[in-house]
């Protein structure tokens, strides 16, 4: 046991070495191992040159046999002559071409786009009724039929009163898309209420203003040239996802006087309101609001003359719905 701890002790450890001296010692057997390989022209580190016999053909960059685009001077211009070996294009058309078949098969089905469909749709705009000295009940409905550049647009609105219908008119219209928020609309309007009927001639625009303003502008010609203009104005405030505020204006012009129809040249009514809707789901909103009435120049005399209010504040209850 004495003599094993003697031997050990006579061999001093690795780690005792000073760091310096094991660097240096290192150092030089690394130098010493450089320099026999360089004396003998054989680096470990280096491949050997292959001779000419063994060297490999140069590579051309840019030719597609490497992957590379096709650029540069080696490049191979696309087009001309295909290939011997190339795939015939009708050898999996069933003898159906561009030039001398039918391009589809005529039974079999095929998708469509979403102007190839028609469909329609009915938008009750308002339903409301009004309290005034005598309570009105308003209806306003549009309702449209065809596809996204061309529909068949129907639009409707009236008073009914205890007594019955007190005015309404019904808009036969054509509707051409002429820019992607406006149609251009033409057909003919029927009134009919206290007055004598009317038949007009219609032409008007429909669509989306810049700010996201709703505007309905249709002028009418009728018999005896008759001419009106009537321009709606809406626009839809969100105030969260469900509640929403609509101001509306709507303005009335006539182009004579028409004592029978009640009706003044010029400005003859002129009607401003506020709704605040609650939207219980996409189809389904009601609505509260006020609105104030009023009319102008002759209309305002022939509505005196008439024991009518030339103008007034209404406050409205109504549904808005679609389908």
């Amino acid at each position: 046991m004495l003599l094993l701890l003697q031997a050990t002790a006579c061999v001093p450890p690795r780690n005792n070495v000073p760091h310096g001296a094991h660097h240096a010692h290192e150092v030089g057997a690394a130098s010493e191992r450089q320099s026999t390989h360089t004396d003998t022209g054989h680096d470990p580190r280096r491949p050997e040159a292959a001779s000419p016999d063994t060297q490999a053909p140069p590579i051309e960059h840019g030719t597609p046999e490497h992957g590379t685009p096709e650029h540069g001077t080696h490049a191979r211009a696309q087009g001309g002559a295909a290939p011997p070996d190339a795939r015939d294009p009708h050898a999996y058309s069933g003898g159906y071409s561009l030039e001398n078949a039918p391009y589809s098969l005529p039974d079999a089905p095929r998708f469509r786009l979403s102007d190839e469909h028609s469909s329609g749709a009915l938008l009750v705009h308002r339903l409301e009724q009004v309290w005034t000295d005598n309570n009105v009940s308003i209806y306003d409905v549009q309702a449209w039929f065809g596809r996204t550049y061309r529909k068949l647009v129907i639009k409707a609105e009236g008073d009914y009163t205890r007594g019955g219908l007190e005015e309404s008119g019904t808009d036969l219209l054509y509707s051409q898309a002429v820019t992607s928020f406006w149609d251009a609309q033409v057909g003919i309007r029927y009134d009919t209420g206290d007055g004598p009927d009317r038949l007009w001639l219609a032409l008007g625009a429909q669509g989306l203003a810049p700010y996201w303003f709703e505007i309905d502008a249709t002028a009418y010609l009728g018999a005896g040239t008759r001419t009106a203009l009537i321009i709606e104005v809406e626009y839809d405030l969100l105030i969260s996802q469900r509640i929403g505020l609509q101001p509306r204006v709507e303005i009335t012009l006539h182009g004579k006087n028409d004592e029978a129809g009640g009706r003044g040249k010029g400005l003859s009514d002129l009607t401003a309101g506020i709704r605040l809707r609650y939207q219980l789901s996409p189809r389904f909103a009601p609505y509260i609001g006020v609105e104030w009435m009023g009319k102008f120049g002759k209309t305002k005399d022939y509505a005196r003359a008439d024991a009518t209010a030339a103008h007034e504040t209404r406050y409205l209850a109504g549904l808005r719905f679609w389908f």
